[in-house]
């Protein structure tokens, strides 16, 4: 019985650690890893213009960070997830699609190459495509030209499904360079003429480099929607060692019963086992 009893036990020692950290992953902690996708913001319109953004997908919720320099000092900036999510090929536009020739891409020219608006970067209410002008629900710009956003969005399965094929614009120049959006800079702007051209030309943009890259920006402010979430990267390389440490724990329970059924058992003199 003594044999018996201890090669239980054995078994049971070599179980506990692995299994429940095979448990804590493979359960609601590998379900909710969203996944992370980082933008690098390059400058259209010779404004100088650059940034960083995160995408973070956490199930349908979509945490949007943006870091970005260069904008025009205390002026709000139209920023949107451009692209499609029917599988079109959209990306970043260059100075060659400026096809009037007069020395500014505007948005109706450069939307040839980004897409339609798919959402819209609001700082708060609506996030639809329909909000792409609401400029005074964007972000501001402070005195050293810079914007810090941060928003949780509700996204569609499209989204998620498509999210690597949407690229992020912001919007804003100052062709005169007075600090201001003004008409004496690049005129009306053709989307809407009650608005500058400065105010709705692109001023940067950005494609999605890849899955899980970089890290979260800091510094970024909460600027409405609902709770932000933080970013979750997809944690395979803790899985891939739960489940390493899952069949090592299962070779050791095998060995432990092989070793078990191997201890040859006594009888005694009776007839019955010791």
């Amino acid at each position: 019985m003594i044999v018996k009893r201890t090669g239980r036990l054995v078994v049971l020692a070599a179980v506990p650690a692995a299994v429940f950290l095979t448990v804590g992953l493979s359960g609601p902690a590998l379900a909710d890893a969203g996944k992370a996708y980082q933008i690098d913001l390059a400058q259209l319109n010779g404004s100088g213009a650059k940034g960083t953004v995160m995408l973070s997908l956490k199930g349908r919720q979509l945490t949007v960070q943006i870091e970005s320099e260069g904008m025009v000092p205390g002026q709000p900036s139209a920023q949107h997830l451009h692209g499609s999510t029917k599988a079109h090929d959209f990306h970043c536009p260059d100075a060659s699609d400026d096809t009037n020739g007069d020395g500014i891409l505007n948005n109706t020219e450069a939307t040839v190459d980004y897409g339609d608006i798919n959402i819209s970067l609001t700082t708060s209410g609506s996030t639809e495509a329909a909000s792409g002008l609401a400029v005074d629900r964007m972000p501001v710009a402070d005195k050293q030209g810079k914007i810090s956003y941060k928003r949780t969005i509700p996204v569609g399965q499209d989204v998620v499904d498509s999210i690597k094929n949407l690229h992020v614009v912001q919007h804003g120049i100052d062709r005169n360079n007075n600090d201001k959006y003004d008409f004496e800079g690049a005129g009306k702007s053709e989307l809407d003429p009650k608005l500058p051209q400065e105010a709705t030309a692109p001023t940067n943009c950005g494609e999605v480099k890849g899955a899980a890259v970089g890290s979260i920006p800091v510094g970024g402010i909460e600027t409405g929607g609902s709770a932000p979430q933080g970013a979750s990267a997809p944690t395979a390389t803790m899985a891939g060692a739960a489940i390493a440490l899952s069949v090592a724990a299962f070779g050791a329970v095998t060995a432990a019963r092989r070793r078990v059924s191997a201890v040859p058992v006594r009888k005694n003199t009776t007839g019955g086992a010791a």
